[in-house]
């Protein structure tokens, strides 16, 4: 290929999702092994892997190549974070326990025949051979010291991998290298995106799904969780649950293996709440709105298309979540007034010395917390925030058109001394009234704001 071509689908290759870069280079490995179009597949997968590790970027060390290598299939369902998994994720921080484990006494002589193998050979398609064999080893590894074995102390040499949270993460990865062809199967043929979860969609992913060996209770959420990256929506998955039920009554749903979606559905949306209260806390409020609707949507999205009960399980877990995002918000709805009144309160003008000032960086943050106030009277309803939202928009909306006249009345007679300190408090003012009135209100009180302080000039010139 010449170099403009090289670089034509080089171009394209970046633009593809992650999940379609991953999938073509399984797909060309697989044609290497069977010796198919080696030329084109070695081209591509060099290409790809360009663009996945950016080896403009310091090259991983030798060492941990490996692990990555045999653990490339689980990319779809890590997280970074150590904390609560839902079904169908496992801790990206678990990872190097296992392979240590697997190195010292799991499948010791298999991982370096395989390392060996990694360093040594220079074929595509040895690689990809050798890196079944080792996934193939690992599963068993992990199918042996996870079976209950009668007279065998499972639970003392499970210890020796990890803490729970490892041996938890051990038993899914087991479960998504024991499955690794089906589940890749079936992300082949997903959408890359699915918008508008509709009934067609629903069912032609029920149709991919209809694979007895995705349906076990260790691999289902896996596959679910393939259907979730799709989603524009996550809370949509339950839609699944629902048909195959055939019932939106909960009971019904939880009946059957596909019960799973509601429960991942929930626990994703808690996870939503958690990082929304922690950029509550960090007064990061870009983006907010987008994140409370994902929360909002997904709130009324399952309890419109479940009929839950406040007494079950998923009843109270909905609950809870309305509650801590309720709580979350109301405290910080609750500040903003006082916030508003330290910066834009009319003091005396024996009080206000020529050096006070406004800080920037205040007025910017209150700012921002005034249309955190407007986002969240938009979603006051499903958020069980309606009155405390409302009663809080109200007030500043109030509070900020009384400041912003007495402060033009100010600029008009106020004593020069203390001019550029009100003159700052009107600049604020004039940005409030921006987020809760709409620009061409704050251009008005600017224009009022221009035309006090220059009558002021015109009496001073009058008076020299």
């Amino acid at each position: 290929m010449s170099q403009t071509s090289t670089e034509r689908l080089r171009d394209y290759l970046a633009q593809l999702p992650p999940q379609s870069q991953a999938l073509l280079m399984r797909e060309f490995e697989r044609s290497l092994e069977r010796g198919e179009d080696v030329t084109v597949a070695n081209f591509v997968l060099g290409q790809l892997r360009q663009i996945v590790r950016k080896t403009d970027e310091p090259a991983p060390a030798r060492g941990e190549e490996p692990a990555r290598v045999v653990f490339r299939p689980l990319e779809p369902y890590l997280v970074d974070h150590g904390g609560a998994v839902r079904p169908g994720q496992i801790r990206r921080g678990s990872l190097p326990q296992i392979w240590q484990w697997l190195c010292r006494d799991g499948a010791p002589e298999q991982a370096q025949a395989f390392e060996s193998s990694l360093n040594s050979s220079r074929n595509s398609a040895e690689v990809a051979h050798a890196t079944r064999l080792m996934q193939s080893a690992v599963a068993e590894a992990i199918r042996n010291v996870t079976a209950v074995t009668p007279g065998v102390d499972n639970h003392r040499i499970l210890v020796r991998i990890g803490p729970q949270t490892v041996i938890d993460d051990l038993r899914s990865v087991g479960a998504v290298l024991s499955h690794r062809d089906v589940l890749e199967a079936l992300a082949g043929k997903l959408p890359s995106n699915i918008g508008a979860f509709g009934d067609g969609q629903v069912n032609s992913v029920i149709g991919s799904l209809n694979v007895p060996s995705l349906q076990t209770a260790t691999v289902l959420p896996f596959a679910l969780g393939l259907v979730i990256e799709r989603l524009a929506s996550a809370w949509q998955i339950i839609r699944i649950a629902v048909r195959m039920a055939a019932s939106d009554d909960e009971l019904k749903v939880a009946a059957t293996p596909f019960g799973v979606a509601v429960t991942m559905a929930l626990h994703d949306l808690g996870h939503e709440v958690a990082e929304l209260r922690g950029r509550i806390k960090r007064a990061q409020f870009q983006d907010f709105g987008e994140r409370l609707k994902i929360v909002h949507d997904g709130l009324r999205g399952v309890r419109t298309e479940l009929d839950l009960r406040n007494d079950s399980n998923w009843g109270r877990q909905v609950a809870a979540i309305r509650v801590s995002v309720s709580d979350a918000l109301k405290s910080e709805i609750e500040s903003v007034p006082g916030r508003v009144r330290r910066l834009l309160r009319q003091r005396p003008d024996k009080d206000i010395t020529p050096t006070m000032k406004v800080d920037p960086a205040e007025v910017e943050e209150v700012e921002a917390l005034i249309g955190f106030v407007a986002v969240c009277r938009t979603f006051a309803s499903e958020l069980a925030i309606n009155e405390v939202t409302l009663r809080t928009y109200s007030d500043l909306q109030q509070y900020v058109e009384k400041s912003t006249e007495s402060l033009v009345q100010s600029l008009r007679g106020g004593d020069s001394r203390v001019k550029a300190f009100r003159q700052m408090q009107m600049d604020a003012a004039i940005r409030f009234c921006e987020v809760l009135y709409g620009r061409d209100y704050a251009a008005t009180m600017s224009r009022a704001a221009e035309n006090a302080l220059v009558a002021v000039e015109r009496k001073a010139s009058r008076a020299s």
